[in-house]
């Protein structure tokens, strides 16, 4: 049996035993597919885990730098307490205004706020407000991610969380050679982690519904 096809299994045996139906989710990937958006949202074990991470953190305000269609925006916002507040910020309209639907459907409107526009034009704006943010999540465009660390160090509280999304890009990352904008960006991204006093980090592979990938876990000093 291919590799793959294991991982996904395992995946969906993990997702049938400790992830219980939740109607809302589904009606948001469901959301998403009808809207067009990527099938590019974490798995429903990764956003668990950013579930129990900002639960385990105690977060109560969180930055999501790419929005899509809301899947890891509701997550994240599920763990916040009531007074918590979940930032998010979105390139496009139309994935926007998916995400706010979604985001109604999962009554936490209260808890959500979805900036649109450049996140690293935005991310200036949040700095200028004197925002702060104890779990960050960034999952936006690759070739970035060494801008929106450094944005988000910027931002972050001292002790807080940063989460980078799919920095293995199937094994790539290794290779100096290539050249796609995306693997160069998350090997900028791993230099900057390796050189930068301000944050202890570590990366970690994965298998399973999204193929092979990972993530980096920070903690801000």
């Amino acid at each position: 049996m291919p590799n793959n096809v294991i991982w996904n299994d395992v995946d969906e045996y993990f997702i049938e035993k400790l992830i219980p139906n939740d109607s809302i989710l589904e009606n948001v990937l469901l959301a998403n597919y009808h809207a067009g958006l990527p099938s590019i949202d974490v798995s429903p074990t990764q956003g668990k885990l950013l579930y129990l991470l900002a639960k385990i953190k105690g977060a109560k305000n969180i930055l999501e730098i790419g929005t899509l269609g809301g899947y890891s925006s509701i997550w994240l916002a599920r763990a916040l307490p009531e007074d918590g507040k979940l930032t998010t910020l979105e390139i496009s309209h139309e994935h926007a205004k998916v995400a706010e639907k979604n985001i109604i459907e999962a009554k936490l409107q209260n808890k959500v706020e979805i900036i649109i526009g450049k996140a690293l034009d935005t991310l200036p704006f949040l700095k200028e407000s004197n925002s702060i943010f104890d779990f960050i999540f960034i999952d936006a465009d690759k070739p970035n991610n060494p801008h929106y660390l450094n944005w988000a160090l910027k931002l972050a509280t001292s002790g807080a969380l940063i989460i980078v999304d799919n920095v293995v890009r199937n094994g790539e990352v290794i290779y100096q050679t290539n050249q796609d904008e995306s693997v160069k960006g998350v090997r900028k991204l791993m230099d900057l982690l390796a050189s930068d006093p301000r944050i202890d980090s570590t990366a970690i592979q994965t298998v399973g519904l999204k193929g092979f990938d990972g993530f980096v876990i920070g903690v801000v000093k």
